[in-house]
C-alpha cells in the first residue's frame, strides 16, 4: 500500500520519498490513521517491520495542529530500554521534522554521559525520546516537565514493562497525566504483560503482523552443534570462508564479547566488543564504525539485541543462545529487515542442545526452524 493514502502531508510524503520508502509495510497501514486519530495503539510487528516509522510519522503530523508553548513541557514522551536506541528513534524524528511547516524539535536524553548538556538542550523540546533512569533525574532537576504530554510512546514495551524497569516505570506513570494517547510497540509481548497495558490502554487498536511468520521467511537459520572450546576456531572459519564483511556476534556477557573480540583480533580480523559496561563515546562510536563499515565484527550482549537497524545486515551468529526465546527473537531480527534476506547462525554447545531439543514448547517455530549441523 502507498503511502499516499494514510493521511500524511505532502511534505512527509515528499520525505518519504527522497528516503526511498515506496510503499508502507503492514504495521504501518495499520497504526498510523489510528494514531492521526488519537486512539491507543498496541503494535506487535517482527523487528525491520517499520515499527518507529508507524508511530513517528504520525505524531509529527498531530503537533502540526497541537503543540505545547510552554518551556520545558514537552508534548510526546517516547520510552525506550536503551541508550542506542534512543539515538536510532530520536535520528527518524530529526530525518522527517524539518520538512515540517512549523519547526518541532526533538531530543534524545539518556544515562552514560553528562547531563548539564541535556538540560540546555530541553529548551524548547516538543518531542523527548529517552531512558527511564535520566528522564527521571531530569524531571528532578526540573530540567523537563511531564504534567502537559500528550502521546506516550513505549517502544520495545514489554523491555519496558519487565521487572527491571518496574520501580522508574511506576514512578514515570505518576508524572504523567491520566488523559493521554498511550502508544506501545514491540516485536514481542508475553501474555504475563497483556494484564499490565490492560490499566495503560484505553480500548487500544491492536494490531499483530504474524512475527514468527515474518522472520522465519526472511532468515535462513542454522545450529552447529559444537564444543564450548571448538567455537572460538569455528567462529573465525565462518567469517573467513563466507567472507562476510559485516557480522554481529552475540554473546552472554561483556566479558565473554570481550574476550571474542580479542581472539578475532589476534587471528586478523577487524572486531570491537560493545557492552553495558563501556562508555557511551566508545559504544556510540564502535556502532558508527560497524555501520560504515570500518569494524567487520561487532561482538555484543543483549544491548544491542533490540531496535537497533543495521541497514543490510547480512549475518548476525550467536556465540552463545540468550537465556529466552524471546531475546532470541531480538537477536535474530538484526539481520533480514525491511524484506531482506539475512543469516542468523548458532553456535549450540552439547548440553544447551539436550535443552534446546527437549523445551520444544517453550522454544516454539524457532527451535524447529534451526537447521542443525554436524557436532565438531
Amino acid at each position: 500500500m502507498s503511502f499516499t493514502t494514510l493521511g500524511l502531508s505532502p511534505a512527509l510524503l515528499n520525505v518519504l520519498s527522497e528516503q526511498k520508502y515506496t510503499k508502507a509495510y503492514p504495521i504501518q497501514k495499520s497504526a498510523i490513521p489510528a494514531i492521526l486519530k488519537g486512539g491507543d495503539v498496541l503494535g506487535i510487528a517482527a523487528t525491520g517491520s517499520g515499527k518507529t516509522a508507524s508511530f513517528v510519522l504520525p505524531l509529527l503530523m498531530n503537533l502540526q495542529n497541537n503543540r505545547v508553548t510552554k518551556n520545558r513541557h514537552v508534548s510526546v514522551l517516547v520510552l525506550v530500554p536503551t541508550r542506542e536506541l534512543a539515538v536510532q528513534v530520536n535520528e527518524v524524528f530529526s530525518t522527517f521534522a524539518p520538512a515540517l511547516p512549523k519547526p518541532v524539535k526533538s531530543l534524545a536524553v539518556y544515562g552514560g554521559v553528562s547531563i548539564n548538556p541535556q538540560m540546555i538542550a530541553l529548551q524548547g523540546v516538543n518531542v523527548l525520546v529517552a531512558t527511564p533512569g535520566r528522564l527521571l533525574e531530569l524531571v528532578e532537576s526540573k530540567a523537563v516537565h511531564l504534567s502537559d504530554i500528550k502521546t506516550l510512546v513505549l517502544d520495545e514495551a514489554d523491555k519496558m514493562l519487565n521487572l527491571g524497569f518496574k520501580d522508574e516505570m511506576n514512578q514515570l506513570f505518576a508524572l504523567l497525566p491520566k488523559k493521554r494517547q498511550n502508544l506501545l510497540f514491540s516485536a514481542t509481548l508475553s501474555d504475563d504483560l497483556n494484564q499490565i497495558t490492560q490499566f495503560l490502554l484505553n480500548n487500544p487498536l491492536v494490531i499483530k503482523i504474524a512475527p514468527e511468520t515474518n522472520i522465519l521467511s526472511q532468515i535462513d537459520q542454522v545450529a552447529y552443534y559444537v564444543l564450548e572450546e571448538r567455537k572460538g576456531p569455528l567462529l573465525r572459519y565462518l567469517i573467513k570462508t563466507k567472507k562476510w564483511q559485516q557480522v554481529l556476534v552475540f554473546t552472554s556477557s561483556g566479558f565473554k564479547a570481550e574476550a571474542v573480540a580479542d581472539k578475532l583480533i589476534k587471528h586478523g580480523i577487524d572486531a570491537e566488543a560493545i557492552h553495558g559496561k563501556k562508555s557511551q563515546w566508545v559504544r556510540t562510536e564502535a556502532l558508527r564504525q560497524f555501520k560504515s563499515g570500518a569494524i567487520q565484527v561487532l561482538v555484543s550482549t543483549d544491548l544491542l539485541a533490540r531496535g537497533i537497524d543495521i541497514e543490510f545486515l547480512p549475518c548476525v551468529i550467536n556465540y552463545e543462545l540468550p537465556r529466552s526465546p524471546k531475546d532470541y527473537i531480538h537477536r535474530i531480527g538484526r539481520t533480514g529487515r525491511a524484506e531482506a534476506p539475512g543469516e542468523a547462525i548458532s553456535l549450540v554447545a552439547p548440553m544447551m542442545s539436550i535443552i534446546l531439543k527437549s523445551s520444544k514448547k517453550r522454544w516454539g517455530a524457532w527451535s524447529t526452524a534451526l537447521k542443525p549441523k554436524t557436532l565438531i
